[in-house]
């Protein structure tokens, strides 16, 4: 790096947002990681399912903003634990309804009250008008709803 350079890193908006992110979730990565043996891609799939209902990958894909081959590999495993439930549609094979199952239902009901809690605390950082303007902000960043 030449002297004159003036590109700061650290100040760089994606580098801090993905530094934000990895730090923020941390601590809750060890709860699902820890309890289920889960990873991010399979806990996003989980929690699809247990807030939308009976999806596909490709729709889980598409609010996670996630490629297909992770969604594929989370969706397997979860099936592997019998959280969830794969049905093909018989109209079009190319087409398979996931669902959580019983058990997959009562891992989704643990990890949102984790989250929620989890959510609080890091929420009390801010002033309930300051994380108001986060949520907003990284939503609009995000390109949607905040769904994913």
């Amino acid at each position: 790096m030449s002297k004159t350079d003036d590109f700061d890193l650290q100040d760089f908006l994606p580098y801090l947002l993905n530094q934000a992110a990895e730090t923020s979730s941390l601590a809750f990565q060890q709860v699902y990681k820890g309890r289920y043996g889960m990873l991010r891609t399979e806990w996003r799939v989980l929690f699809h399912l247990g807030r939308y209902g009976r999806m596909t990958a490709k729709e889980i894909g598409q609010r996670a903003k996630t490629h297909k081959t992770k969604i594929s590999r989370a969706v397997q495993k979860l099936a592997e634990r019998r959280f969830l439930t794969r049905e093909r549609d018989e109209t079009d094979r190319r087409h398979e309804y996931l669902e959580l199952t019983a058990a997959g239902q009562a891992v989704y009901r643990d990890l949102r009250a984790v989250a929620a809690e989890y959510d609080a605390r890091l929420v009390a950082q801010f002033t309930p008008d300051e994380a108001a303007q986060l949520r907003a902000m990284l939503q609009r960043l995000a390109g949607g709803s905040g769904d994913g």
